[in-house]
């Protein structure tokens, strides 16, 4: 099992070692290894932004979800499995000329705030507290963070794939 704790070593892992060049690799029409890392930093950023934002809420409950909603809460959080060829949510596309560098920094400063914000919030908020996904509806802090791994898995076939391991 994957943890937040394991994401550096299965996002970054494989490129450990790799020239600039190798990170910005890519198949016509698909992002870069860069690319692909940033568009996780983003996703780890954004989602640990709004629960630090919404942590002095007062109890919440989860809305209704919709039924394509239930369908893939089910395949992404209940078996891993995380769709082929879905595009990705505005807002979480990465910039075409990001660095190695620059998206990096970025996914490890996006996994250590999730570390921090689940050393603060967990356990006491773990059920009553929301941030709403824009294919799996609400979920709570541990779903997220079960998202991020699944997500993260899915991203470093794709990083794998690119560099040739």
């Amino acid at each position: 099992m994957t943890t937040l704790a394991d994401l550096p070593a299965v996002v970054l892992g494989p490129l450990r070692g790799r020239s600039d060049a190798e990170w910005q690799r890519r198949p016509a029409g698909k992002w870069t290894p860069a690319q692909i890392v940033e568009h996780l930093a983003i996703g780890l950023v954004w989602s640990a932004e709004k629960f630090r934002a919404r942590r002095g809420h007062e109890p919440m409950q989860r809305r209704r979800q919709t039924p394509a909603e239930r369908i893939a809460k089910f395949l992404i959080l209940g078996v891993g499995w995380y769709p082929q060829g879905r595009k990705a949510p505005e807002g979480t596309v990465p910039a075409a000329g990001i660095t190695r560098a620059g998206a990096e920094a970025h996914f490890l400063a996006g996994v250590a705030a999730w570390e921090q914000l689940a050393g603060e919030l967990l356990p006491s908020r773990r059920s009553d507290l929301f941030v709403k996904h824009p294919r799996l509806g609400d979920l709570t802090m541990p779903e997220w963070v079960r998202f991020h791994v699944v997500h993260a898995r899915h991203h470093a076939r794709q990083i794998r794939e690119r560099v040739g391991t």
